[in-house]
């Protein structure tokens, strides 16, 4: 078992920057890979952005140029660096670690608001 606590969620007005954080613990010896996901009102879930044990990083259109994931030299703290944000990017943002197995474990989630 991999358990995930997010924090770095709030309000920011438009332009502005956040940074989440997402420390895991538990098994972390099973992780692949992390990343994070968004969840808005009304849309369909998002990857946002994901980084592999391998270094490789992933991220979705929507972020690319504004967002960067990074993590802890131990791999067990994953960083979700946002600037520029947009009212669009207003959502529940969710820390995922996947296993070998392709199983994905969930953090509680952390709130985003972008204000115009």
């Amino acid at each position: 078992q991999v358990q995930l606590v997010e924090s770095g969620g709030g309000l920011v007005q438009a332009g502005g920057s956040l940074r989440l954080s997402c420390a895991a613990s538990g098994s972390v010896f099973e992780i692949n890979a992390m990343g994070w996901y968004r969840q808005a009102p009304g849309k369909p879930q998002e990857l946002v952005a994901t980084i592999t044990r391998g270094g490789t990083t992933y991220y979705a259109n929507s972020v690319k140029g504004r967002c960067t994931i990074s993590r802890d030299n131990a791999e067990t703290t994953v960083y979700l660096q946002m600037n520029s944000l947009k009212p669009e990017d207003t959502a529940a943002y969710y820390c995922y670690a996947n296993n070998y197995t392709g199983y994905n474990f969930w953090g509680q989630g952390t709130q985003v608001t972008v204000s115009s």
